[in-house]
């Protein structure tokens, strides 16, 4: 197959999806598309007039092997606007492609979102964070050895402007968006670090000399997820807003072993604060 075919191929199966969607959502204008991580689950509980969709029903759609991560797409209200949330997401090392774990967001740029919102669980280099906090993603760093943007350019020829080959990155997080989280989360008396995520393969954790390079390098969280689908979404002109729950502390001078239990417990006392946070922001859009 060569790379136009490939293209198109890849084309006609984001609509056969957006399609099934489509019919699901009865056709509704979107206002915003959501992606649950680990930390922001409890915003499910926020949508009014909900329906769900399993990803099973969805064609080409990968489904979620994880832990915690839900394979549902949720359709409903959220403050008054409408949204479509995927509850549960897909992971580098779950042994998904690039192209398909970053999927379901072109799906939902061809039904018409124009903004992402992505959250994470990640666990905090800088000495000034702690286990609980909650940091909105001003950067990033993509060390998971590949980009969904590697191959064909998915270049749609019914999208104006086209989906460029070589797109800019300068601002993956939208900086408007930053600035309205940071004024809500100071109305609402809720705690927010600002800061940079950098994205690693995994499924491991990293060891001691590990953190110590990542801290080095710039960053003040690691995770494995959501560079990818701000990658994705940037290269269609979605705006994007990502936000990180500081699920366990990786200091290499006191450093740990994990413990699954914990980071989960973690996560569920900083989600009230996070979604509270996300809720506020997407009555704004």
């Amino acid at each position: 197959m060569d790379h136009r075919t490939e293209a198109a191929v890849h084309l006609d199966r984001i609509e056969e999806a957006a399609a099934r969607v489509r019919s699901f959502t009865g056709g509704a204008a979107l206002d915003a598309g959501i992606i649950l991580g680990t930390g922001l689950g409890g915003l499910a509980r926020e949508l009014e007039d909900v329906r769900e969709l399993v990803y099973d029903d969805i064609p080409h759609f990968p489904v979620s092997t994880v832990e915690s991560h839900h394979g549902r797409l949720l359709f409903g209200r959220l403050r008054g606007r409408t949204v479509l949330v995927m509850q549960g997401r897909f992971h580098y090392y779950e042994g998904y492609s690039m192209q398909q774990l970053t999927f379901p967001v072109r799906v939902m740029q061809r039904l018409g979102i124009d903004t992402l919102l992505v959250s994470n669980a990640c666990g905090c280099v800088n000495p000034q964070y702690r286990a609980g906090d909650v940091m909105i993603m001003e950067d990033h760093i993509n060390l998971l050895g590949d980009n969904p943007l590697i191959g064909p350019n998915i270049d749609n020829p019914d999208t104006e402007p086209v989906w460029p080959r070589f797109p800019d990155m300068s601002a993956p997080y939208d900086r408007a968006l930053i600035r309205k989280a940071e004024e809500l989360a100071l109305e609402h008396r809720i705690p927010v670090q600002k800061g940079v995520y950098v994205a690693v393969a995994g499924p491991n954790l990293e060891t001691r000399a590990e953190y110590r390079m990542l801290r080095v390098m710039g960053a003040d969280v690691v995770g494995m997820s959501t560079v990818p689908e701000c990658i994705v979404a940037r290269h269609m002109g979605l705006r994007v807003f990502g936000i990180s729950v500081v699920t366990d502390e990786c200091f290499p001078e006191a450093l740990k072993e994990v413990d699954i239990a914990e980071i989960l417990a973690t996560a569920a006392k900083a989600e009230p604060g996070m979604t509270a946070l996300v809720a506020a922001l997407v009555e704004t859009l």
